[in-house]
């Protein structure tokens, strides 16, 4: 699949000065997912090398390498992933399928046939009691099973959202950490809205809605707030940049089904926006929020 970027020009809508220029108006060429995925498994105490090595999962003995195991972490951490763009090769995925560990599906992706992989209950499993115990700060969450069948088609395409945002990042020394779902951010969310309640016996059951109290947690947690409602992306890269701050990027795939104030919100929000545009994805424009290294001249970038 082709990988292009649209170099029209566009005025950054939250300019940062401190921010550096990386250049535009050239194709962005997006290297082997593998320079990638090995932040998924970085923390993982299983294979690493080229041949497959003895792993026990529970009590049932399974032999996996080092890309193994990069593609169950990859697929884990994004929960659902077209097989075309973790480039594995088939009888990988193959094995890994024989051995309970990802589940496949037949997927329609624009006009384009696909294999989407997701990992099953068992490959959770591996991976979980896989981590290393000083890694609990700040871990990589992994998921299983396919949670909205119809939001597949929007879903598969956040891997390759990554690819082109890690591949901009990679080029200004960042170093990935890990990626966060809108899942995790909108729980922990609905943990600060609840906190009164498990404090509070006379709370009534009702959420915290004091509008200042909101805006500070979003703000602590680097979201925009817009119309009085926190904006979630659909996943958040932490990363260091290259003199060791903490940054994130935050990431979200339209598709044409945005439409009104959903779209209006999008455009607002400043996160690097990934437009669906039939069997491809193409991006909006990306506020300066979130600290990375980009260039405002660049209004759009598209996934094949």
């Amino acid at each position: 699949m082709s990988r292009d970027m649209d170099p029209r020009p566009r005025e950054s809508e939250r300019p940062n000065p401190s921010q550096g220029s990386r250049g535009g108006g050239s194709d962005l060429q997006v290297r082997s997912p593998s320079d990638h995925r090995d932040v998924f498994a970085r923390d993982l105490d299983l294979p690493r090398g080229a041949e497959r090595e003895l792993v026990w999962v529970r009590t049932k003995p399974v032999d996996l390498s080092g890309s193994d195991v990069k593609t169950l972490a990859t697929v884990g951490a994004f929960r659902v992933v077209s097989a075309s763009d973790l480039r594995t090769e088939s009888r990988d995925l193959r094995h890994l399928r024989d051995a309970g560990l990802v589940r496949t599906m037949a997927h329609v992706k624009g006009r384009d046939r696909t294999m989407l992989v997701t990992l099953t209950e068992e490959g959770r499993t591996l991976l979980e009691n896989a981590r290393h115990p000083a890694q609990e700060q700040v871990r990589q969450e992994f998921y299983a099973g396919i949670v909205k069948p119809r939001e597949l088609a929007h879903d598969s395409r956040l891997y390759e959202a990554y690819l082109l945002s890690t591949e901009r990042l990679s080029t200004t020394g960042a170093r990935v950490r890990r990626v966060v779902l809108d899942y995790e951010l909108k729980r922990d969310y609905q943990r600060f809205l609840h906190e009164e309640n498990r404090a509070r016996r006379d709370s009534g059951g009702k959420p915290n809605d004091d509008g200042a109290a909101v805006a500070e947690w979003a703000r602590s947690h680097q979201l925009p707030v817009i119309d009085d409602h926190v904006r979630f992306p659909d996943v958040r890269i932490e990363y260091e940049d290259r003199d060791g701050r903490d940054r994130v990027e935050d990431i979200e795939v339209s598709t044409p089904h945005y439409r009104g104030a959903h779209r209006a919100a999008t455009a607002q929000s400043g996160f690097t926006t990934y437009r669906a545009v039939g069997a491809r994805l193409g991006g909006g424009a990306r506020g300066a929020r979130g600290g990375g290294s980009f260039d405002p001249r660049v209004a759009e970038e598209v996934l094949g």
